[in-house]
């Protein structure tokens, strides 16, 4: 067992935006896996195995399992024992996890802001976080008090960068001139959901963003909550997060027919190259330039090794195999 990353030939770290922060390319995120499907063994020999692939980003939300996920995280770095200049890691704040207390939900106000990085420097045992994000965005919220507040949390070191996640091109841009205008600390970084079937918000809408104020992306479900893996074309698994309580909107998605004929579409591809869908639909999400990391999920370290693997599949999407995957994601 390492403490001391020690970086993959293979793996390739990318400034995020126009930050001097590199990230690798294929990150881990605990997304709906933590608690609901992996406990501290589990966690901890997958988070091992994207670490031995040469993975420093970490991507976490105080939202996910209630803050347990934040909590497994926390106890299996702390295990590991990695040293903290060797990590990136990140948190999200914005749907609070205290149920309706009045400025403690959906919210992005200061004071909520202010109580909530404590949480999750606790839950993290850490005593800051590289990345915070701004989970979604707060229409009863004035932009100005997140960034003012959010530029604070920058100030007094409980936070290196901050960003968004699913905010719209226009909602990033105001927050990005109000921090400029009051000479504030500017977000670096957006969260956006990207993949071979959810293209529209990172490759059309905040397209001016990435020259015009150096806008960084760190992708999450790059493989369709697992639509792009094949897995789903004979139905529902039993052991799939499609099939968690509370998670039946989506199987529905999961399930819909015409994205399950791209997947079909996509397996003489993947064949050709020797690689597996999964591996075919990661690697592809990193020809974007405009995509510092795409974070993975796994719920069995065997997943890490294969999503890791499509390491050695970016070099394969040559001009001509990119032009194959656009044909069939065209139809």
């Amino acid at each position: 067992m390492s403490t001391s990353l020690t970086p993959n030939p293979k793996m390739e770290y990318r400034r995020l935006g126009s930050s001097g922060l590199r990230v690798s390319v294929l990150s881990f995120g605990s997304w709906v896996t933590f608690d609901n499907q992996l406990k501290d063994d589990t966690a901890l020999a997958c988070m091992q195995a994207a670490w031995d692939a040469g993975c420093n980003f970490f991507d976490n939300a105080e939202a996910y399992a209630g803050g347990e996920s934040e909590a497994i995280m926390g106890r299996v770095i702390s295990q590991l024992g990695w040293k903290r200049h060797h990590y990136v890691l990140s948190t999200k704040v914005f749907w609070g996890i205290d149920g309706p207390i009045p400025n403690m939900q959906n919210s992005l106000n200061r004071k909520y802001l202010h109580h909530s990085i404590e949480g999750c420097l606790d839950r993290l045992q850490v005593d800051f976080v590289d990345l915070l994000f701004c989970h979604r965005a707060d229409p009863k919220t004035p932009i100005e008090e997140t960034v003012w507040a959010m530029s604070d949390l920058v100030d007094r070191g409980k936070v290196l960068y901050w960003g968004t996640s699913e905010w719209s091109a226009d909602e990033i841009r105001a927050a990005w001139e109000i921090a400029e205008r009051h000479h504030l600390h500017k977000p670096v970084m957006e969260q956006p959901q990207y993949n071979m079937l959810e293209r529209k918000r990172v490759e059309t809408e905040y397209r001016r963003l990435y020259d015009d104020i150096g806008l960084g992306t760190t992708i999450w479900s790059p493989l369709a909550s697992g639509l792009l893996t094949g897995k789903y074309l004979e139905g529902v698994p039993s052991d799939s997060r499609a099939a968690l309580p509370g998670y039946g909107w989506l199987a529905s998605r999961l399930t819909d027919e015409a994205s399950l004929d791209v997947v079909r579409g996509l397996a003489p591809i993947a064949d050709s190259l020797g690689c597996t869908l999964a591996q075919l639909a990661l690697a592809w999400c990193t020809k974007n330039p405009h995509v510092s990391t795409v974070i993975t999920g796994a719920s069995r370290e065997s997943q890490v090794h294969e999503n890791f693997g499509a390491l050695d599949v970016i070099p394969l999407l040559t001009d001509e195999v990119m032009t194959r995957i656009d044909e069939v994601l065209s139809r």
